[in-house]
């Protein structure tokens, strides 16, 4: 079980509401995320919760430059941290990542690459006490790639990939890797997508994972559990049929 958890991307409503699970099970908390005001307002609600402590660091968590520094200053609040939770990415425009190239590299930069270097630069620390917890949401997206939004889907599945990966690194070391793959939530990101009114609950979502990072043993949870099967079934749609869905 955890006791002293980094969220990376802390204002992220799925991050909001594991952090409040955490914060009723008074655990120590380290909220890293790029506005401070909001951060602070999430430290305080946290706190009023029961968290045991709630400490904050303020930055752009896709500025690759800033990591080293960043890292720094994880370790110097807290040096002992047990579990690393990252929530964080934008879900993007696919139609102006078509048209533009930067656009696109940001995007990934944002959603797959910044993750790469954050998992990297902390990974060492769970390693050495050869104890804890990395969770990363990813997403459904990331399991078949669909016209719709397949520069969002190649950043997820890459980083999907690149947690498998770094799961087999850590497992002597005895850190768990848990990839989070999110089915449609409605959170603020989501609000002006169709049928958003439909999603899942993301309070429900929280508790899902919050669960498995606490007493579960997957290496993948898809959440809500039942986009496992949905997935399952759309993966293995053949190319042939795949790339002629206006989806």
């Amino acid at each position: 079980m955890s006791q002293r958890i980094v969220v990376l991307g802390a204002t992220s409503k799925i991050a909001q509401e594991i952090a409040r699970l955490a914060a009723a099970d008074r655990k120590e908390l380290l909220l890293v995320g790029r506005r401070p005001e909001r951060l602070a307002a999430v430290a305080g609600d946290l706190a009023a919760r029961g968290a045991a402590t709630v400490d904050c660091v303020s930055t752009d968590l896709a500025d690759i430059a800033s990591h080293p520094a960043l890292v720094d200053e994880i370790l110097a609040k807290m040096p002992n941290f047990d579990t690393v939770l990252l929530a964080y990415g934008t879900l993007g425009e696919q139609a102006r990542a078509e048209d533009s190239a930067e656009y696109a590299l940001s995007e990934l930069t944002t959603n797959f690459t910044s993750a790469v270097s954050l998992l990297t630069r902390l990974s060492p620390a769970l390693m050495h006490r050869r104890t804890g917890c990395i969770a990363v949401i990813t997403s459904v997206a990331g399991d078949r790639a669909r016209r719709s939004n397949y520069i969002y889907g190649t950043a997820k599945g890459a980083l999907a990939l690149f947690t498998q990966g770094l799961r087999a690194k850590l497992l002597s070391a005895g850190v768990r890797v848990l990839t989070i793959k999110l089915g449609p939530v409605a959170t603020p990101m989501t609000a002006n997508l169709p049928g958003s009114r439909k999603f899942a609950n993301p309070e429900a979502v929280a508790r899902t994972i919050y669960r498995e990072i606490e007493h579960g043993a997957s290496d993948i949870l898809y959440a809500p559990r039942y986009w496992r099967w949905v997935m399952m079934a759309i993966r293995h749609i053949p190319e042939r049929i795949g790339k002629k869905l206006k989806f």
